[in-house]
């Protein structure tokens, strides 16, 4: 089963906020993580990013709920002073980005998916928008 990365504000947001035209291909994502077709993960830093948004624009109580269902559906790729050392030494325009990228390579992840995929254009892993995915999936089945 494929270990595929998810970046918060491209993929997870988008189905936490119902963001169109991005919604149905996160959401069919998500999916595919919670019936064991792919293994997702997620960094450490995207739970707590989920958390402040979705506390500013749904409350501290749906916020809760929101990141206990991430953390019951995604593995956690921890972030430790290697991986936030190691986002230093990147060519990346956002630390953000970086800090993804080295947790996603210390988990061994295949993929990346992000909308922002110029982000990762120096990424030593693929970095795949969500249709990208999707359509990759859909040959392999």
């Amino acid at each position: 089963m494929p270990e595929i990365r998810f970046r918060v504000a491209s993929v997870i947001m988008d189905v936490l906020l119902e963001r169109e035209p991005f919604t149905d291909s996160a959401a069919k994502l998500l999916a595919l993580v919670d019936n064991g077709r792919i293994r997702g993960s997620i960094c450490a830093t995207t739970v707590t990013t989920v958390f402040y948004i979705a506390a500013k624009d749904f409350g501290r109580r749906r916020a809760r709920d929101q990141v206990h269902g991430l953390l019951g559906l995604f593995e956690v790729a921890p972030v430790d002073r290697d991986v936030l050392d190691g986002a230093l030494d990147l060519d990346f325009s956002d630390y953000e980005g970086a800090v993804v990228h080295e947790a996603a390579r210390a988990l061994g992840a295949t993929a990346i998916v992000t909308r922002d995929r110029r982000g990762f254009a120096n990424s030593a892993i693929p970095a795949l928008d969500p249709k990208e995915l999707l359509a990759a999936i859909a040959a392999t089945s």
